[in-house]
Parts: structure tokens; sequence; C-alpha cells
């Protein structure tokens, strides 16, 4: 079963120049991305959504704890949002020190 997967990242206000806030962003995108699957039982189900997460991200870039702000409608997907950051991930250091991102994850059917 075909599916898409989309991820975009918006980073709450970080006190560092404009350009280097805007490279590390992408940098997360690519690290989270990296990581994201369709769980096999949600798409079985046909389950889509979109979840949002919550990232506490200390000033050496570890995720220090994830929250879920925006459920997906499907409480599988809603999971693998929560797991998906902590999945043996180093995120780079953030230029403006520890820090908050929220992450929109979509899993959509083709």
């Amino acid at each position: 079963m075909p599916f898409a997967l989309a991820l975009s990242i918006t980073l709450a206000p970080l006190p560092a120049v404009a350009a280097q806030a805007s490279a590390w962003i992408q940098s997360v995108a690519r690290a989270i991305a990296a990581k994201q699957t369709y769980p096999r039982v949600a798409q079985m189900r046909g389950e889509e959504g979109t979840a949002k997460v919550k990232l506490f991200v200390s000033a050496s870039g570890t995720i220090e704890h994830t929250e879920l702000v925006g459920h997906s409608g499907s409480a599988t997907l809603d999971k693998e949002a929560l797991a998906l950051p902590t999945r043996e991930m180093q995120l780079p250091a953030p230029p403006g020190g520890a820090t908050t991102v929220t992450i929109p994850i979509t899993w959509k059917l083709l």
C-alpha cells in the first residue's frame, strides 16, 4: 500500500541569528524525517493524520522530553509521533541554547 510521509517544523523563538536558526531547523527536519516510518498497523487500518509533537531540546542537542500537543485522530500514529524523536537521535546543538520545537508529523496513504 503506497503512502506518503510529511514533516514540517516550527521553532519557538530563539535569540539567535535567523540564518543559524534556519540552518538548525533544517538539520532537525532531516534528522526527524530520516527516522519517520508508517506503523504497519495504522497502514492496514487505513489510518491517516497529523500529530503535533513538542520537543524540549537541551543546549547540547539532546531531546529531553516530548509532549503530544495535537492529536492525529489515531492512537497508533500518536504513539509513533512521540516515539519517533527519541529513536537514538542526537540533534545538533541549537544556536541559541536550550529551546523547544513543535513538529507536525503527517502520515497519508496514497
